[in-house]
């Protein structure tokens, strides 16, 4: 059964010549594990306007929960819609009750087959009665699932407001959605993140660590998108050359078990570990001498920002956002994806050159400036207000 929380009180409209009419949001996402639109949509809740918006989460999966703490000790109420799976289409029925009940101005999808659920719903009010929506692309367009897309083409409303995360998540939609979309570049909270620093010596104990091994980190779901055979087999031709690199990564997924299986085929041992999910992740990060992501796709990699807070050189594929995010040769070293001997080259040569790593992480520092999440936030919170103008 979904669980419930008591929701915020409804918005009522503000006495002529009083402050700005509170803005009553629900964001809607698939699942609230430690993903990177999860995360975002976390961080988002902790720095909201709190003055003019009055937000509240209904998700989809209860078995992704990860974050539902977090958000709610940002005080926002947290729906679950208990989905068996997105192809059950109770959630549906469940969402469209909570959109009648809720007396909600805007709901923000943001994941696709969120979004189509979202439209089902709000075709069940009458047209006066239904909520503006907005829609947030995290991801390439190819990948999602052929229906996923299908859907998510089929079912738009009018009015509605599409926003990507980066210029290649834009790029890669469709022609008829990408000239009404606009891109609003998430980030990260920079301050945040870099006080995880503090805690490289103690988290390099922790891992067991010594001073002359070279830590390559990576934060990702062991999921397909993320290539994690092809890092494994970097990782295998940069232990052979290199005993001294050790690599870490974060993260969970439904890959764990066939992925342990490559990790012992290839003989890795404890230069690769598998750290699964982690609360403290950036603080692992922070431990770390490079960071790294051998992704086939992404949108805009909420970790490698966290990196680049951190001032960690980067080597990752050139793919989605990464290069928007990362400079090629000033903060980081892109190779192709798929190409597993290319990643291992430039990580060996990372590996054996800290002045370059100094460099580079000097200038992924700086970089890291222009990456605060708290623009992207109001622009988000803008959008909502135009959509609700007279």
């Amino acid at each position: 059964m979904p669980t419930k929380v008591t929701p915020a009180p409804a918005a009522a409209p503000a006495p002529a010549g009083g402050p700005a009419r509170r803005t009553r949001v629900l964001w809607c996402i698939k699942g609230l594990g430690p993903g990177g639109a999860e995360r975002l949509l976390a961080l988002h809740a902790r720095l909201r306007d709190r003055e003019r918006l009055d937000a509240e989460v209904a998700y989809l999966l209860p078995w992704k929960d990860a974050l539902v703490g977090e958000i709610e000790a940002a005080g926002l109420p947290v729906r679950c819609m208990g989905a068996r799976s997105t192809g059950d289409p109770r959630w549906v029925l469940r969402l469209a009750r909570l959109v009648r009940s809720g007396g909600f101005d805007v709901v923000h999808s943001h994941s696709p087959v969120t979004s189509v659920g979202v439209r089902l719903a709000v075709r069940t009010l009458a047209p006066r009665r239904r909520p503006r929506l907005v829609t947030t692309e995290h991801n390439v367009w190819p990948s999602h699932a052929p229906l996923t897309r299908w859907a998510d083409g089929l079912t738009p409303l009018r009015g509605e407001r599409h926003l990507a995360v980066s210029d290649a998540v834009r790029a890669s939609m469709p022609a008829r959605l990408r000239a009404a979309t606009e891109v609003v570049r998430y980030g990260i909270d920079v301050a945040g993140v870099r006080r995880a620093a503090a805690a490289r010596a103690r988290m390099r104990r922790a891992l067991g660590l010594a001073d002359d091994q070279v830590a390559v980190v990576t934060v990702a779901n062991l999921r397909a998108n993320k290539a994690y055979p092809d890092l494994l087999a970097a990782a295998a031709r940069v232990a052979a050359a290199a005993p001294e690199v050790r690599f870490l990564a974060v993260g969970q997924g439904p890959l764990e078990r066939e992925l342990r299986a490559r990790h012992a085929a290839l003989g890795l041992g404890d230069r690769f570990r598998f750290l699964g999910y982690r609360p403290d992740a950036v603080e692992v990060m922070a431990a770390g001498d490079v960071f790294c992501l051998a992704s086939h796709f992404e949108g805009l990699p909420v970790a490698l920002m966290e990196a680049l807070a951190l001032g960690l050189p980067v080597v990752a594929t050139d793919v989605g956002g990464v290069a928007e995010l990362s400079r090629p040769g000033r903060e980081a070293l892109l190779v192709p994806p798929g190409r597993p001997e290319a990643l291992a080259a430039e990580l060996l040569a990372l590996a054996r050159d800290p002045a370059r790593r100094h460099e580079l992480g000097r200038s992924a520092r700086e970089r890291a400036e222009v990456l605060d999440v708290r623009a992207a936030l109001r622009r988000t919170e803008a959008v909502y207000r135009e959509l609700l103008a007279p």
